[in-house]
């Protein structure tokens, strides 16, 4: 009964394994030089732990969106192209409106500036 469940143990064991074995491999053998520099925040452009009512820049907000909706736009690139042949030329010409919309969007975020950082 319990010979059933060896692949699944073994299976777990081995993805801790490429999980956990290259990040204790890099914190043993990699250098630490920790310097302010490096322990600033880096991403969001203010400190980490503060009041969580302060005020965003809307740009963030942009960036989130258009990331979302060209990360969208892929996943809806590649089936299509896997199956262009099958679904032919109503396929492909549906596609280009899809594409045309993202890309008049996208020259419209381009033209106000949303891609602009200052």
């Amino acid at each position: 009964m319990l010979e059933n469940y060896f692949p699944i143990l073994l299976f777990i064991l081995v993805g801790l394994g490429f999980g956990v074995v290259p990040m204790l491999a890099g914190k043993l053998l990699g250098p630490s030089r920790p310097d302010a520099e490096k322990g600033s925040p880096y991403e969001c452009g203010f400190e980490a732990f503060e009041d969580a009512r302060m005020k965003f820049d809307v740009r963030f907000y942009l960036v989130a969106i258009l990331f979302i909706l060209f990360d969208l736009e892929i996943a809806f690139l590649f089936p299509w192209a896997v199956v262009l042949e099958d679904i032919g030329l109503f396929g492909f010409l549906s596609m280009m409106v899809f594409l045309g919309i993202l890309v008049v969007g996208f020259i419209y975020e381009w033209m106000k500036g949303a891609l602009d950082w200052e």
